[in-house]
């Protein structure tokens, strides 16, 4: 006779994971034999370079890598990670203490809920935003106070509008740009903003770059670590997944103030055991070559956003250009819900979409696309929502 399981009650009440229910749709499609154009996760779909894989091979050939990795990361990566920095951003880092390897961004920003949140500590999240910020805190037992984010406030949280009394309780604070879902950018300005608004309440500050390299025609998104004070208070979270189309390599960084890396560092040493070396070893490579690899990808999805937007737009869809990311944030035809549009999308053009409240309260009203399909698909994708009646 078998035991009775009970989940934990953290599991319980975790609503689903956004991409594990978008899954599940796709497959009851995929059932039916519908053709998908899928614009709904965004995994990139340009191969990882061949020079980085060929990195991979020659690790994975050597002995030495099939042993345990250091926890945070062999110091050669770290020092890579240090000089990609420097060259990119003009940001100076100590390999050692201010920068750790993660198993892609996700973990790390998880585990710093681990290393920094206690039960009832409040953490402050931008409402829409990549769930993983959110599910952290509540997996400690913390609260999370949502901040919205607007058209009217280009995507920007508004931080004068947060109560005193929250904001000198609060304990962290989630920003991601440029941003998923919305594909909007932050410039210094805010980013100074930033930074004063968590001396003066004494938060930790955690940004979430992973898309600062994909930005177009000629914009080149900031790190927050540019502007002066940044790293008394916080720490950025990168990764080589969007930058170098390596999703499923799963390598990213952690940089910043020393004490808040350090802690992340404690966490992971008892919880995971690192990254494959062989993987390090072809992520520096990645790194030293840069925009090399870069710029081809970006040319692509630049290429690709101006043909989904302007086909959006010519369906009658309103949408903003992107500067960065690979996503284009829709506004979602009027009389229907998010999830209704993206419903009508996969049901009647095939074209699977990601809704806007699967994001947060805030994301109602939109949905996400992608651009991770080549432009021929794209432009089937704009055939299709043309026949569909909103």
């Amino acid at each position: 006779m078998a035991i009775s399981i009970r989940k934990a009650k953290r599991i319980n009440e975790l609503p689903s994971y956004l991409f594990a229910e978008i899954d599940r749709r796709k497959r009851a499609a995929l059932a039916r034999g519908v053709d998908l154009i899928d614009l709904g996760v965004g995994d990139p779909d340009i191969p990882t370079s061949p020079k980085i894989v060929e990195k991979l091979m020659e690790g994975a050939s050597k002995p030495v890598n099939h042993r345990y990795p250091n926890s945070a990361g062999l110091l050669e990566f770290r020092q890579a990670v240090a000089d990609w920095y420097k060259r990119r951003f003009g940001v100076k880092l100590d390999p050692v203490k201010e920068v750790l390897s993660l198993i892609g961004s996700k973990e790390g920003i998880a585990n710093m809920a681990v290393a920094f949140v206690d039960p009832g500590d409040l953490v402050l999240v931008p409402n829409p935003c990549y769930p993983v910020y959110h599910i952290g805190t509540s997996f400690c037992g913390g609260r999370n106070y949502f901040l919205p984010l607007t058209k009217e406030n280009d995507f920007l949280p508004d931080l004068n509008a947060i109560p005193v009394e929250l904001a000198r309780q609060a304990k962290m604070l989630w920003i991601n740009y440029p941003n998923n879902p919305t594909g909007a950018v932050a410039e210094k300005d805010f980013f100074a903003g930033v930074v004063e608004f968590a001396h003066r309440h004494n938060i930790i500050v955690c940004h979430d770059a992973a898309y600062t390299e994909m930005g177009f025609d000629g914009y080149r998104p900031m790190s927050f670590l540019e502007v002066d004070g940044a790293k008394e208070v916080g720490m950025e979270f990168h990764s080589l997944s969007k930058t170098f189309n390596m999703t499923g390599w799963r390598i990213g960084m952690a940089v910043g103030n020393h004490e808040l890396v350090g802690a992340l560092a404690q966490v992971k040493s008892n919880v995971d055991s690192g990254i494959f070396q062989a993987v390090q070893e072809a992520a520096i490579e990645a790194l030293r070559l840069g925009d090399e690899i870069v710029e081809p990808s970006r040319k692509i999805f630049q290429e690709r956003r101006d043909i989904l937007v302007s086909g959006l737009r010519s369906a009658g869809i309103e949408c903003e250009k992107p500067r960065a990311t690979f996503y284009v944030w829709v506004s979602v035809p009027k009389g229907l819900t998010s999830a209704q549009f993206a419903t009508r999308l996969l049901d009647e053009a095939g074209v699977v979409t990601t809704p806007g409240n699967g994001f947060g309260e805030a994301g109602e009203g939109y949905v996400r696309f992608t651009v991770c399909v080549d432009k021929k698909r794209l432009e089937e994708v704009t055939d299709r929502i043309r026949q569909v009646r909103f």
